[in-house]
């Protein structure tokens, strides 16, 4: 065996979230690796980007609008999807937000859209599209975790607590599935160079934390998640379920 262990030519995955940071380059990868990519998100003017840049890589791609908060949306969504596709092989929840106050500073409302986006939202988007893929006897579910989800950062009180809980259940939809042909794993990647996060690395105090907190001593590169993505999407990971990954140059080893 080769390197067609990580060949996704004839597989179809969906992303939520997929239209900016890295939601993006997780899509890229996987149409890189030759799957289709059907892209979720809120906003049709960036999924449609996305979409173009996927087709100019000669693989088929659609744009869906999708709020992950809503069951209803979900379902809809997913059924657009297969109704299109006609099967997802790979389903990559990445969709997710983040506020950052002080606990007791902290807003109720913002607590509950941070929890219902990044955890909420997870389990909804997998709960749809899990029962095509074990009648199939094959899935990949990739979760988009944090180094948030086992280290603790001041300010970041709602948005660590989902992403502990994306680990959690990343176990269980595992241990539930692992008989099925679905395998579920999480990634956990800590601060990359992307725009969403372009207020932090203009905050020369918080850049110079990040840098001297990190073992290797700066923040990830996009293309550095990619071979994570790829990996868990193909065969090559066929025996690996259940596990976080953190992509982090080190942050969580001390």
């Amino acid at each position: 065996m080769g390197l067609e262990l990580f060949d996704l030519r004839g597989k179809t995955a969906m992303v939520t979230g997929g239209n900016r940071g890295l939601g993006e380059v997780a899509v890229m990868a996987l149409a890189k690796a030759g799957a289709d990519v059907a892209v979720c998100g809120r906003k049709k003017g960036e999924l449609d980007r996305v979409c173009s840049a996927i087709r100019e890589l000669g693989r088929k791609s659609s744009s869906f609008l999708l709020d992950v908060t809503s069951k209803e949306s979900v379902h809809k969504g997913v059924k657009e999807i297969l109704q299109e596709f006609g099967r997802v092989d790979i389903l990559v929840n990445n969709a997710g937000v983040n506020y950052r106050v002080p606990v007791l500073e902290f807003p109720e409302d913002q607590w509950d859209l941070i929890l219902k986006t990044n955890l909420k939202g997870y389990f909804l988007v997998a709960q749809a599209v899990a029962p095509k893929m074990i009648e199939m006897g094959y899935g990949k579910i990739i979760n988009m975790s944090s180094i948030l989800g086992t280290v603790a950062l001041p300010n970041q009180i709602a948005y660590a607590s989902a992403k502990g809980g994306v680990d959690q259940m990343t176990k269980v939809m595992a241990l539930e599935w692992a008989k099925t042909g679905v395998r579920v794993n999480a990634i956990g990647p800590t601060y990359f160079e992307t725009e969403l996060v372009a207020q932090l690395r203009n905050d020369p105090e918080r850049f110079q934390f990040i840098n001297e907190r990190t073992p290797m001593g700066r923040w990830g590169y996009p293309p550095e998640l990619e071979g994570i993505v790829i990996f868990l999407a193909s065969a090559a990971s066929d025996f690996i379920t259940g596990q976080t990954i953190y992509i982090d140059g080190g942050w969580t080893i001390w």
